[in-house]
């Protein structure tokens, strides 16, 4: 898993993603996920019909202001989520998340990191890096983000477990087809990275209560 945050080159295009009733965080930052799930058995639904199978996932969105969890992490709003897998397209898409087809690859060799997702089989957005997994450091947490189903805000916690790769640096992120509507999220030049970390291997839950924005469950 590849996951990033960079100040965006047009905050306004970034904020015009962002509906009515959330406010996004100063400055707009844009957050990307580029991940790969390499085998059905690393899923809890494994041996169900609906199971997700192995997949692959990119998603981007934007920091919101005003809603940070108890550690302030933002609370986040996804405005694309490409998926490869049509069950989890389907689960995703039922908890109001922008989910569509689309794939993702990791490619780790000699240090480097290169990071592509596609959508109808054509590259829309590639990230490359300098990783040393090295002796991986623990971390835990939980992340936060916020869906529209039917009409509502939905807020949902997202809690991980994950190797860090002991050095990580970014070196690029490209946008490849500017007439996209992802382009709108195109980082600023030249690049800034506010936050960022390559993980080998890492657990997480999708979602841990959930509820109404404001509600108990979804505070």
């Amino acid at each position: 898993m590849l996951y990033l945050v960079w100040l965006p080159a047009d905050p306004g295009a970034a904020a015009g993603l962002v509906p009515d009733g959330l406010e996004p965080a100063e400055g707009c930052p844009v957050f990307l996920n580029q991940y790969v799930v390499d085998d059905a058995a690393q899923t809890s639904n494994a041996t169900e019909p609906d199971g997700f199978g192995a997949y692959s996932l990119t998603y981007l969105g934007v920091d919101l202001a005003g809603l940070d969890t108890e550690a302030g992490i933002p609370g986040r709003w996804w405005t694309h989520y490409f998926n490869s897998s049509e069950n989890m397209i389907r689960y995703a898409a039922a908890q109001g998340f922008p989910a569509g087809p689309g794939e993702t690859t990791l490619e780790l060799a000699g240090g480097r990191l290169v990071a592509t997702s596609l959508v109808n089989g054509t590259p829309v957005l590639r990230t490359r890096s300098r990783v040393e997994v090295g002796a991986p450091q623990r971390t835990t947490g939980q992340l936060r983000y916020i869906t529209r189903r039917s009409g509502e805000l939905l807020s949902g916690r997202y809690p991980f477990v994950a190797d860090l790769a002991e050095s990580f640096e970014v070196e690029s992120v490209e946008f490849l087809d500017p007439e996209h509507p992802v382009a709108a999220l195109r980082p600023a030049e030249p690049l800034e990275v506010t936050f960022g970390f390559y993980s080998p291997s890492i657990t997480f839950c999708y979602p841990g209560g959930q509820g109404p924005l404001g509600s108990e469950h979804g505070s």
